[in-house]
């Protein structure tokens, strides 16, 4: 029953309160799929919870992973007990989805390891957070529940350190600073997000230029929050698109193979010990062929040099 100091929160937000063992999204999806009920029906994450609403949540039973392993190779960068971290390959698609059933990140990882975390459903074995096909860098993925959870909860409480590298078009104004716009879905194209919308969400990118010309620049991004193509929204909305970006901007595109975004350091608290654990995903090949265009081969990114 939910008590009076509570009142009027959304009911996806209530329970995130209430539920350390499971993040908002996961939340969002149980309550979305018929497991939660407010007062005895369905419900909708939206609905606002008052002081003795009744709440009720059933935990579905884990369904059975049934997507089939592929040996696609795998760039490792740590692995125990509990989770792998990966540096993910441009082009390769995070889950099997519409379009994209096979060769897919958890078809390799269903070869290279047979046992995930089955709280992402049948799906989503292990994966705990995604990047876009055509970007590249770090990325971890449970090996079982009990590290989904921890994961997912860090992932929820935006402890999770997580940094970028982008190209992007033309020469920024300001060398740093923070951007604060709500992003939402773009009211006409639904495939873009958008600053403008009226019903977007908090999101925080602070950004740093780490070396520029007059038609490109080099900027490192830490994302406080994790919304969809949130660094690309962002720069698109400083005037500053990421290169080769097909939805916001087209007209690179053609001149480079992929949008030049890549997820460079994660960090966070391993689930079962505690420890601090930070990740450096190397800059793939493409990327580094775009920087030479700035005329860099040699980078100092907060204080470490990277070389090109």
């Amino acid at each position: 029953m939910a008590p009076k100091q509570v009142a009027r929160l959304r009911l996806d937000r209530f329970l995130a309160g209430q539920l350390s063992g499971h993040s908002r999204a996961r939340l969002q999806q149980l309550i979305r799929a018929r497991f939660v009920r407010l007062n005895g029906q369905a419900a909708r994450p939206r609905d606002l919870v008052h002081a003795g609403d009744e709440i009720e949540l059933t935990e579905p039973p884990l369904e059975k992973i049934d997507n089939q392993p592929e040996h696609i190779p795998l760039e490792i960068l740590f692995e125990d007990d509990d989770l792998i971290v990966i540096s993910k390959p441009a082009g390769l698609v995070v889950h099997p989805g519409a379009g994209h059933r096979e060769h897919t990140l958890v078809n390799a990882l269903l070869h290279h390891c047979p046992i995930l975390s089955g709280i992402g459903g049948k799906e989503r074995p292990g994966i705990v957070h995604r990047l876009d096909k055509e970007t590249s860098g770090c990325l971890v993925i449970a090996k079982n529940d009990q590290a989904h959870r921890r994961l997912s909860i860090q992932f929820a409480a935006r402890t999770v350190e997580k940094i970028y590298l982008a190209l992007v078009t033309g020469k920024l104004r300001k060398t740093a600073g923070v951007i604060e716009e709500r992003i939402g879905r773009h009211p006409v194209d639904r495939q873009r997000m958008s600053v403008t919308s009226s019903r977007g969400r908090a999101a925080k990118t602070e950004y740093r230029v780490v070396s520029s010309s007059d038609k490109m620049s080099l900027v490192e991004c830490q994302l406080h929050t994790g919304r969809t193509h949130q660094i690309r929204v962002h720069l698109h909305h400083l005037g500053h698109p990421v290169l080769g970006d097909k939805l916001y901007a087209p007209k690179s595109a053609k001149d480079y193979p992929r949008q030049m975004l890549h997820a460079w350091k994660l960090g966070f608290q391993h689930p079962r010990t505690g420890e601090w654990k930070s990740f450096a995903a190397p800059l793939p090949n493409d990327f580094t062929d775009a920087m030479r265009s700035i005329g860099l081969s040699r980078l100092n990114l907060g204080g470490e040099a990277a070389f090109i």
